[in-house]
């Protein structure tokens, strides 16, 4: 098959792209390069350096392309209250204008990358696909908006589409800003550096933590699934783990002994989010292999920059 992926040089489209041209497919990416790195990308990846928002430069890559990847996107929770029109311009008016340019080419399916954060907080854990979105950032809610275009635009015109709200995904490779890290590798590298772990709230909350190699499996197969058009499926563990059980699982990983410090005043977000991944097992024959601490490991050995 031929497939484009938008934000093909971040975490999860290199991990994806990879995937792809190491199972015989031809691969063609696109990505602005405000966060991503093309040097990870296999020789094998068609790489095009574009801004998501370039429609003439979409209809030139979706030429003859069977199905679309699509997780070009701001993704900083954080970075988004500060910064939400140019998160809307980008994960809102970005999404469009590809299916705008899908739509003239005559591209037939869609995988759009969504997030487990459009659930926000929620009462019933863990969370299925039917719970009411509950967005408490910029981030969610343009993550959310770009969901209800994605599928109402497929409807009108003859796409299918398939939304994956992808939990906290980790691995080898995430992006490691100076501020704002993802927490994973921050809590890596501090850990091994012992220098100093900081946990915002009071570490009570969880989260969904998944690897990055079993979201590109769901992404993957959600390219040919059967029975999937305007389908929303989590992509998650479907373990439910503390923020202070993580930070124990990272000692006993590095090895490290770091100071860690809880900052109770800052919100810690959600206080519980966990996915209910029966929708993804039944319908992408999804089921995650890689633990927890066993993705901490491969983590951190097979990215030099936590060492």
């Amino acid at each position: 098959m031929r497939f484009l992926i938008t934000g093909a040089a971040g975490f999860l489209g290199s991990a994806l792209a990879n995937r792809l041209v190491r199972e015989g497919h031809e691969v063609r990416g696109v990505d602005d390069l405000s966060t991503g790195d093309p040097t990870v990308l296999s020789p094998e990846v068609h790489f095009t350096r574009g801004d998501i928002n370039d429609r003439p430069k979409l209809w030139t890559l979706l030429q003859g392309v069977d199905c679309v990847y699509h997780l070009a996107a701001r993704v900083s929770v954080p970075e988004s209250v500060l910064y939400p029109r140019e998160y809307n311009q980008v994960n809102v008016g970005g999404t469009v204008t590809l299916m705008e340019a899908m739509r003239d080419v005559g591209v037939r399916r869609v995988v759009f990358i969504s997030s487990g954060a459009v659930y926000g907080e929620q009462k019933v854990v863990p969370v299925n696909e039917q719970a009411p979105p509950d967005p408490r950032s910029p981030y969610a809610v343009s993550k959310l908006c770009a969901e209800y275009y994605v599928r109402t635009i497929g409807r009108l015109w003859g796409i299918e589409t398939v939304v994956l709200r992808v939990f906290n995904a980790y691995g080898p490779g995430q992006h490691l800003p100076p501020v704002h890290a993802p927490v994973i590798p921050n809590f890596l590298r501090q850990a091994w550096l012992n220098g100093t772990i900081v946990v915002h709230g009071d570490g009570y909350q969880t989260r969904d933590y998944v690897y990055v190699d079993d979201v590109a499996s769901a992404m993957v197969a959600a390219s040919t699934a059967p029975d999937v058009n305007q389908k929303i499926i989590n992509v998650g563990s479907g373990v439910e783990t503390s923020v202070r059980d993580l930070v124990r699982k990272v000692l006993e990983v590095t090895g490290g002994d770091p100071q860690v410090l809880y900052n109770p005043r800052h919100d810690g977000g959600s206080q519980r989010l966990c996915a209910d991944i029966l929708t993804a097992q039944k319908l992408l024959n999804y089921q995650p292999a890689i633990s927890l601490e066993t993705g901490l490991r491969l983590t951190l050995e097979r990215d030099p920059r936590l060492r």
